[in-house]
């Protein structure tokens, strides 16, 4: 008995090529794309482990939880790391950067994350980019989650590594993901004893053996369904376009945080600024006297498939997140996730406006 997610003809190595090809087109980049068989976590310590080292001097731009795991993997690498953080409810700004490299002008890379699912907040990429051009510093992103909710534009901005994942706001799958090498950054890895060789996380593996060999040959069997379920994501963007997919992402966004201050109930956007947050997920600050994992669980109750969930770690207390990435950037979503939230806090004995704040859904997307 056959099965279609069983009984796979073998994933070839052209067509493996053609659909990193089409990553490419995606970032609209010239320099190599290397498809990563396992989740966004393998290209972004890969690359962190292939091109810090001992010799190198990091800024580890701190907006959330990633950015604090780059930190710890770049120390583990040897690297000196200068932390630069800023508080979760806002963003980094290019001239804190550009301080932080007058404070410390032997540093030779930079890490940060796009966009923070887990904190709302997205950076300016654009602006930092040209700060750390001007210095000569390798520039490391995770555009993890901003990846089809935002412009990512690796080339214009100066990235040498540009790290992708298809679960979020590609609404694709989570088993596989990118990252885009510039000549710079091939080179620095080149030059790293410490860089990881015959080893799962190696960029460099998979540069002589895939792409330096003219992509004819893999260096080992591909994950197959997550292959195809990146090619077919990858076609749905392509189909829909990029700029309809980015533009949905947006108003979800503006809808959630319009209709959470509409609702009521002491609910509050925890990204102070909304040219600060992410359109990948919607933060919010519950009220005192209530806990907002308490809160999200019962929100749940209703329809588990909400895109809801509390901060992560110590944020648990305080913060909701609203999902509306991939799938769930639509106004339906976002109504319906607010009304479970107005519902929740309602039983607390707060007093919320469910029909106002669906109200304001409705007018803010765009």
């Amino acid at each position: 008995m056959t099965h279609p997610f069983l009984d796979l003809a073998p994933l070839s190595a052209t067509r493996f090529a053609a659909i990193e090809d089409r990553v490419a087109r995606l970032l609209d980049t010239g320099q190599d794309v290397v498809i990563m068989q396992g989740e966004a976590l393998l290209p972004l310590e890969g690359a962190i482990r292939g091109a810090a080292g001992p010799g190198t001097t990091a800024l580890n731009v701190i907006t959330g939880p990633y950015g604090q795991t780059f930190g710890n993997w770049l120390r583990d690498c040897g690297a000196t790391v200068v932390d630069l953080a800023v508080p979760f409810h806002t963003a980094v700004t290019a001239d804190q950067v550009r301080d932080a490299f007058a404070e410390h002008p032997e540093i030779d890379f930079v890490s940060l994350v796009h966009a923070e699912a887990a904190t709302g907040n997205t950076n300016p990429i654009a602006e930092i980019g040209e700060v750390v051009r001007e210095r000569g510093a390798l520039f490391y992103l995770d555009a993890v989650a901003s990846i089809g909710a935002e412009p990512v534009l690796p080339d214009p901005w100066g990235v040498d590594l540009c790290v992708i994942g298809a679960q979020k706001a590609m609404g694709g799958p989570a088993g596989v993901s990118a990252v885009s090498v510039s000549e710079r950054a091939w080179a620095r890895m080149a030059a790293n004893p410490g860089a990881p060789r015959r080893s799962y996380l190696s960029l460099l593996d998979w540069k002589e053996r895939w792409t330096d060999g003219g992509r004819t040959t893999l260096p080992h069997a591909p994950a197959q369904l997550e292959m195809l379920a990146l090619e077919a994501c990858v076609e749905r963007i392509e189909t829909v376009g990029l700029e309809t997919v980015m533009a949905r992402h947006a108003s979800a966004a503006a809808a959630t945080r319009a209709g959470a201050l509409a609702l009521g109930g002491g609910l509050e956007p925890y990204v102070y600024e909304a040219r600060e947050a992410a359109p990948v997920a919607t933060t919010l600050r519950v009220p005192a006297g209530v806990v907002a994992s308490e809160l999200v669980t019962r929100a749940l109750t209703t329809d588990p498939t909400l895109p809801l969930a509390a901060g992560g770690g110590a944020l648990a207390k305080e913060m909701i997140r609203v999902n509306h990435y991939g799938p769930d950037a639509t106004d339906e979503a976002v109504r319906a996730a607010l009304t479970a939230l107005g519902t929740a806090l309602e039983e607390k004995g707060l007093r919320v406006d469910v029909a106002g704040a669906r109200r304001a859904v409705e007018a803010n997307w765009g």
